[in-house]
């Protein structure tokens, strides 16, 4: 068992919190190789066959790394914590740090993984998508009945509101191999919430 960082926005954090996220996708950086057999390699030095280790594997323990602050008297603060009223208050004066630079010691949220697999994107289903705490896309509910609508080109009400968490998440430079259109074969991390290990 190894103990890792790994980065989720604010939205993601409170979807976490609120026990309506238990999945995350994280793209497989290019350059690699899918191999007919499902085999994945990527290129290392001077060898082109290096197995592409996934970012962590089952038993793994992740902290979370999120937005964050130190006070004075609480410690550690959670920009998560906060309602976006609250971020926007001009006469609070918070400095928020990036999650990058959160150090083990602030974490709060630690991840005990259940699975590591690889797909396409889009390969994902309904209920995968609700999973990585999407929230239903307003435009596909009858808002009388509260039950999909089906409209043409439209793909599933939480898998859309999953392309509009994601596409965010990637820089405008990588947009086009690694956004939702793109279709990127990605790394597929299940996991459950547990106590910091000791």
């Amino acid at each position: 068992m190894r103990i890792l960082p790994i980065l989720f926005n604010t939205e993601m954090v409170q979807a976490i919190l609120d026990g309506r996220k238990t999945v995350t996708r994280r793209c497989l950086k290019h350059p690699f190789t899918v191999h007919p057999n499902g085999y994945i390699t990527k290129p290392r030095g001077n060898e082109n066959l290096c197995l592409y280790e996934p970012p962590c594997w089952k038993d793994d323990v992740l902290w979370v790394r999120e937005t964050w602050s130190e006070d004075v008297e609480d410690g550690y603060i959670y920009k998560a914590d906060y309602s976006e009223a609250f971020i926007q208050n001009p006469t609070i004066d918070v400095k928020w740090k990036p999650s990058i630079h959160m150090p083990r010691a602030a974490a709060r949220i630690w991840l005990k993984v259940l699975n590591v697999k690889v797909e396409r994107l889009q390969d994902i289903t309904e209920n995968e998508a609700r999973a990585e705490g999407a929230k239903r896309c307003i435009e596909c509910i009858d808002p009388l009945k509260d039950r999909p609508v089906i409209y043409e080109n439209c793909n599933g009400y939480y898998i859309i509101g999953f392309k509009a968490i994601w596409n965010p998440t990637i820089s405008k430079k990588d947009i086009d191999i690694y956004g939702w259109d793109a279709n990127p074969y990605v790394w597929v991390i299940s996991f459950e919430r547990t106590e910091a290990p000791n």
